[in-house]
């Protein structure tokens, strides 16, 4: 493979990579504007519980998110493999949910694999068909210790996280 034929193909795979980090921003920060622009607008969203394009879904999504006091979507291993304007992945994921009890809160860690088909239209790469696959999960009343013994920490937030603020990134003169 020449090697122009090669930075194409790596600049294919960096960029449907970056979607699946945008999604999970989008997801943890509650930021429905974020999690829209990672999907053309003919996609299709195959969860199992909702299937359909992306719009119902990230409402239904942000909904249920917006119930827990967090959530962190960190991703595993990703195999990007283009072929030509099209491109098919499998990322792995592990979500962290914060959910409210009567009494406290439980942690339910859910995990698996986003198997994904993405599309590069005039130039652009973007999702056109996601689909969550858990291959394990788990559920526990939250202990917090750490919060309790670093009361000072900083720690992230929805809307305003300091992830929005780059001014916010320079050391203060």
């Amino acid at each position: 493979m020449a090697i122009e034929a090669q930075m194409r193909e790596l600049v294919a795979k960096q960029a449907c990579s970056e979607l699946s980090a945008l999604y999970s921003r989008g997801l943890d920060r509650l930021d429905g504007d974020l999690l829209a622009s990672v999907f053309f607008e003919d996609a299709y969203c195959e969860y199992g519980f909702y299937n359909g394009p992306p719009g119902p879904f990230i409402e239904f999504a942000l909904t249920a998110l917006s119930e827990h006091a967090a959530n962190h979507h960190m991703l595993g291993q990703i195999l990007i493999e283009v072929e030509g304007d099209e491109a098919f992945g499998e990322v792995y994921f592990s979500a962290y949910h914060k959910m409210p009890l009567e009494d406290g809160f439980q942690d339910m860690i859910i995990a698996g694999r986003y198997i994904d088909r993405y599309e590069c239209r005039e130039g652009v790469w973007k999702m056109v068909y996601r689909s969550e696959r858990n291959d394990w999960s788990t559920t526990a009343p939250s202990s917090d210790s750490y919060f309790e013994q670093a009361p000072d920490g900083l720690r992230g937030s929805r809307g305003d996280d300091a992830v929005y603020d780059r001014a916010g990134r320079r050391a203060p003169k």
